[in-house]
């Protein structure tokens, strides 16, 4: 099924992030787990291995390999880690906003430093009282001469506590035009960050809170026009959130449906393996077929993307898949390992707890429906990937 897509320096990466992510990421999973702390140094490592740059040209010293690469890279590492999964989905969904909407200087000051992984980039946009509904934000950013001064409140911002630049959309005028978009240095009089919470899920990854209190900041740091803030904020989510959240989902599927062969293989009831039994097998053949058809529509949606065609439903319709299909397979995982899967030390536990994050960034699957049926009525506005296909780039397929 893979080569439906993928090329053989498709496999070469795939290849070379799984060795890495065995070696370097897995033995600080228990680590990450026991503590919950954000994982600085790991974070660094990673980036420091180019990935962030995926799809950032050569020209910036990015690799210049597509989005189907970034899947495969994201789905190896959340195979390990669906922490590090995470951290590389939310850097590289950091990268989409200058790559879309930078003017040159940005893109000549920053995409180098990203691409090199000496900066790891953020989108902000959720707030408290407004969650998903982005026309909801009540962060402001007023002009005062050569500077914008920023106030407000920015929640589950992925990579929140190693994050190098900050892409936060807030409120300049009124209604869907009065929003803007801007790049927040961290150490901008004004900004502060919440305290780490922990959470559910993804033991290792920062998904917390941004404060600006009269952050200032000068004008050039605005991304794009005033106005374009909603822009940057929909075609971020669509074009590089959902497929980069997929990625994660599908890496945590894998690993669910691996693990839980070896555990059927080596459990041994009623003197034959638990592999053996018709009813285990049923389930097994399930997760399967639920893990082929998520890959599939994973790979699908990424390939139209780096040919540069339309694919917002795709997009979203493999987040939707891929999303259901995981948490599905979860459940099925628990119900062969039974009580075996119940403690903290057990692989599907954690997996189990890891996908339930990837439900509600870049909408739920409510959400999803809604815009699929948006699209089956015939009355979706004009993808994202049309109107940005002259600045995605075409990624041509090598060997």
């Amino acid at each position: 099924m893979d080569s439906l897509f993928t090329t053989a320096s498709h496999d070469r990466l795939r290849d070379e992030v799984r060795r890495f992510a065995e070696t370097e990421v897995r033995p600080h999973v228990p680590e990450m787990e026991r503590y919950r702390s954000v994982q600085y140094k790991l974070s660094r490592l990673i980036a420091e291995q180019g990935w962030i740059g995926v799809t950032i040209g050569p020209e910036y010293g990015g690799m210049g390999l597509g989005h189907l690469a970034k899947s495969i890279i994201i789905e190896e590492l959340s195979r390990v880690s669906g922490a590090m999964g995470a951290m590389v989905q939310a850097s590289q969904l950091g990268v989409a906003k200058i790559l879309h909407f930078g003017s040159a200087e940005q893109q000549h000051q920053w995409l180098p430093e990203i691409s090199a992984g000496r900066c790891l980039p953020t989108i902000a946009v959720t707030e408290p009282e407004s969650g998903g509904h982005v026309l909801g934000m009540t962060a402001t950013a007023r002009r005062e001469g050569d500077e914008y001064v920023l106030n407000g409140h920015k929640v589950f911002v992925g990579n929140s506590h190693v994050g190098d630049l900050h892409g936060v959309v807030a409120r300049t005028g009124e209604g869907s035009r009065g929003l803007s978009a801007f790049l927040v240095e961290p150490d901008r009089p004004g900004f502060s960050l919440g305290e780490h919470q922990e959470s559910m899920g993804l033991h290792g990854f920062s998904y917390g809170e941004l404060v600006f209190d009269e952050c200032r900041i000068p004008a050039e740091n605005r991304l794009g026009d005033e106005g374009q803030g909603l822009a940057v904020a929909y075609s971020s989510s669509i074009l590089y959130g959902r497929p980069n959240l997929t990625a994660v989902a599908l890496g945590i599927h894998r690993a669910l449906v691996e693990e839980t062969v070896a555990f059927a293989e080596r459990q041994y009831r009623y003197g034959q393996p638990l592999s053996q039994l018709p009813t285990v097998q049923q389930k097994l053949g399930q997760m399967q077929s639920q893990l082929m058809t998520a890959q599939l529509t994973a790979y699908h949606a990424a390939h139209l993307l780096d040919n540069a065609m339309p694919c917002d439903a795709e997009l979203i319709n493999a987040k939707l898949v891929n999303v259901e299909y995981a948490l599905d397979s979860a459940r099925t995982a628990m119900e062969v390992h039974a009580a075996h899967g119940l403690g903290t030390d057990s692989p599907v536990e954690r997996y189990l707890r890891d996908a339930h994050h990837i439900f509600a960034p870049a909408g739920t699957s409510d959400i999803q429906r809604l815009r699929l049926a948006e699209t089956a009525l015939g009355t979706s506005r004009t993808p994202w990937s049309e109107r940005l296909a002259s600045r995605l780039g075409v990624f041509p397929r090598s060997g």
